[in-house]
């Protein structure tokens, strides 16, 4: 490990910038616990034998090898298949390109390819011109949301846990970092619709081709200002806290981050730096009072993963986060329905109200209806309209090959 890269454990405490936990919307319990890695559900798969089955490997296998077989259901032929794994290929190419080294860059480990620091700092004229300053460059680079918070170690993970070594190691990031600039991606209206199919994981792959390219981007303008700065995407930390803190949106009932600009759907990532940057502050627009009154997620979940009522600190087994009062998924049953059906599902996306296409200006005035007393209106009226039911995915080849 070289000087530039010498890092430090993540230390206990808490760093937030001024924004406060009920800001931010956070009940935080005293018995509140940090996250291990290696109890990610995703991270269970390879170790835990209660999940790890067949069915699972063969998921994983599936986004990386043509299949020997393909089923006739829409949405899951060779086509569909091919599609979505050319997808996920910018992403799956940059994760592997330290497999040498026992490292899955963005899932389990941070991007570690840099050029680096440059030696004499560009400083900003105040944090407000450095944040101002990422957020154009953030968004020149393809982020469709940016926000910046300060850093929080409550949500880096307490340890880290690597899926082809299985060995679980001290969680480090470089000393010094202050803040965390979180970006988001959109994923395809379209495609989202097409839920469940192996078609709409199209928009799952190209939300980490696109938030790889623009968070390793992010990452090495700062350092070419003389800062230091590591790109990450769902390694490391937990992302929605972050941005949630970050301004970016608010907690929903499907244990999703829910955004004014596209609801749910969406990619995140995180640059951690010391570049001197203003903090942006939460936001709420009504999601919880929304939450509260609807239960499409609930309905929709296949698997039944998702619980109803008010937000708990119940946790349906070690892969939900102690100590935090909010609504959890059950990641055991989600996983499990992933891998029986060979493709990630979406369909707690698909059916939430606030996934709309808002370049439409009646989607942008009814999110802002969501947030009042009208809320029952509008919940009436997207189930009446009949948002949120499935795309059939030949109609999305058909629209595509005849747009006319």
């Amino acid at each position: 490990m070289t000087e530039e890269s010498r890092s430090i454990p993540i230390a206990t405490g808490v760093i937030n910038g001024g924004v406060s936990d009920a800001e931010a919307g956070f009940d935080i319990q005293p018995d509140f616990e940090g996250f291990h890695q290696k109890n990610d559900v995703f991270r269970r798969s390879w170790w835990d034998e209660s999940i790890k089955t067949g069915k699972h490997a063969l998921f994983y296998e599936t986004y990386r090898e043509p299949l020997k077989t393909f089923r006739k259901a829409d949405g899951f032929t060779q086509r569909d298949y091919a599609f979505r794994n050319a997808a996920w290929h910018v992403s799956n190419v940059m994760s592997d390109i330290q497999t040498n080294e026992d490292r899955w860059e963005g899932f389990t480990d941070p991007y570690s390819l840099y050029q680096g620091i440059a030696a004499q700092k560009q400083e900003p004229e105040s944090p407000a011109a450095g944040a101002a300053e990422i957020k154009t460059v953030s968004k020149a680079f393809g982020a469709d949301l940016v926000g910046i918070a300060a850093l929080d170690p409550r949500w880096i993970y307490k340890s880290k846990f690597s899926d082809k070594s299985l060995t679980e190691r001290t969680n480090e990031i470089p000393e010094g970092m202050t803040s965390v600039i979180v970006t988001a991606q959109a994923m395809d209206y379209d495609l989202i619709r097409t839920v469940p199919s192996a078609l709409s994981g199209a928009a799952t792959g190209l939300g980490y081709s696109y938030d790889a390219m623009v968070v390793l981007s992010i990452a090495q303008y700062i350092r070419n200002l003389g800062y230091n700065a590591v790109a990450s995407l769902n390694d490391t930390a937990l992302a929605i806290p972050m941005a949630v803190q970050a301004g970016l949106g608010e907690y929903g009932k499907n244990g999703l981050l829910i955004t004014e600009e596209f609801g749910p759907r969406l990619r995140l990532g995180k640059i951690f730096t010391d570049m001197p940057l203003a903090h942006d502050r939460p936001k709420q627009f009504g999601v919880k009072e929304f939450c509260n009154q609807c239960n499409q997620c609930v309905k929709g979940c296949p698997a039944k993963a998702i619980r109803g009522g008010e937000p708990s600190a119940e946790r349906f087994n070690m892969s939900n986060i102690k100590g935090i009062v909010k609504w959890s998924v059950d990641g055991v049953k989600c996983f499990n329905y992933w891998a029986a059906q060979n493709s990630d599902c979406s369909i707690c996306i698909r059916t939430c109200p606030y996934n709309k296409d808002y370049s439409k200006w009646y989607h942008r005035i009814g999110v802002k209806l969501a947030g009042t007393r009208l809320r029952g209106l509008m919940l009436w009226l997207d189930q009446k309209m009949g948002y949120g039911e499935r795309m059939k995915p030949k109609l999305w080849w058909q629209n595509r090959e005849d747009p006319a």
